[in-house]
């Protein structure tokens, strides 16, 4: 999230990378309750939601970095989550991204793995 000042007004800019270029995608001006409300969901995605903080036992879930430690979090849902944490896993990271992490995972176990593959559309696991 970039916010940027022009005269005495504020935008918003939501910045991400696309490849090696930096793209801003532009929210509209900070007093917009519409644009408030867009930072406010934003910031909440960073975040583990409450019902989904008990997978994460040995941590303290507001230090996870979504990014940092995707893996971790693709991991642990995907071995003991719920339908709930798969929708939410699913809104932070894309498909692709869950299915590369099953396929390579040591740490989840081989019926998990068997599970999301069928899941996944792979109707030939076993």
């Amino acid at each position: 999230m970039t916010i940027k000042k022009v005269g005495k007004r504020k935008y918003a800019y939501l910045a991400y990378r696309q490849g090696r270029k930096v793209i801003h995608h532009y929210l509209g001006p900070l007093s917009s309750p519409q644009v408030k409300e867009k930072i406010r969901k934003l910031e909440a995605e960073k975040k583990v939601p409450q019902a989904i903080c008990t997978f994460f036992w040995e941590v303290d879930p507001s230090r996870i970095d979504l990014h940092r430690n995707a893996r971790y979090v693709i991991e642990r849902v995907l071995d003991m989550g719920s339908l709930e944490a798969l929708h939410w896993l699913q809104t932070i990271y894309p498909t692709r991204m869950l299915i590369e992490t099953f396929e390579v995972s040591r740490k989840l176990s081989e019926r998990s793995r068997n599970f999301w593959r069928i899941w996944f559309g792979d109707h030939d696991a076993s």
